[in-house]
């Protein structure tokens, strides 16, 4: 089964209110919410990290999941999941632990190896948009069905753009 079909599965289950909207293929949140046509605080954008964990407990995996117009606050995103620090993961393991290519991933992990968090801001996003597994596909999904299937999952792991001039 594909992250896709997982996702609408996995939606569909709950009774989850969301719409797959079908685009060109572009995996940058800034253009891919133009496009759509959603506000870039609406975009959940999704990352992996690599999170060091305290004395000698190896690594962890986690899929932060940000609003559009932030940034990934490295060191908050670490405390949330009881880290020290974090950067990206490699690639090839952001890959493996997705099943998506980079820019495609939604905020959903479907392994258990991946921790989840989303940054508290995206509660007051109204309607999340979220590439959908594939980098042509898009959903647009109720905040609330979003939290009631995830859980709560949130913290404070991500730092406003502020636009310069």
């Amino acid at each position: 089964m594909t992250t896709f079909e997982q996702l609408t599965e996995l939606l569909d289950r709950h009774q989850a209110d969301y719409r797959m909207v079908t685009h060109e293929a572009v995996g940058q949140t800034d253009l891919i919410s133009e496009i759509r046509g959603n506000a870039l605080h609406q975009a959940a954008k999704a990352m992996v990290l690599e999170v060091t964990m305290p004395e000698g407990a190896g690594t962890r995996y986690l899929l932060a999941i940000v609003p559009g117009d932030c940034k990934i606050n490295f060191k908050a995103a670490a405390r949330a999941i009881g880290g020290k620090k974090s950067s990206f993961a490699p690639p090839e393991m952001a890959q493996t632990l997705t099943r998506c290519v980079m820019g495609a991933v939604p905020p959903f992990s479907f392994d258990d190896r991946l921790a989840l968090c989303v940054d508290a801001r995206l509660r007051e996003a109204g309607t999340l948009w979220f590439n959908a597994g594939e980098l042509e596909k898009s959903i647009a999904l109720n905040v609330v069905d979003y939290f009631r299937v995830v859980g709560d999952c949130c913290a404070e792991i991500a730092t406003p753009v502020t636009a310069t001039a």
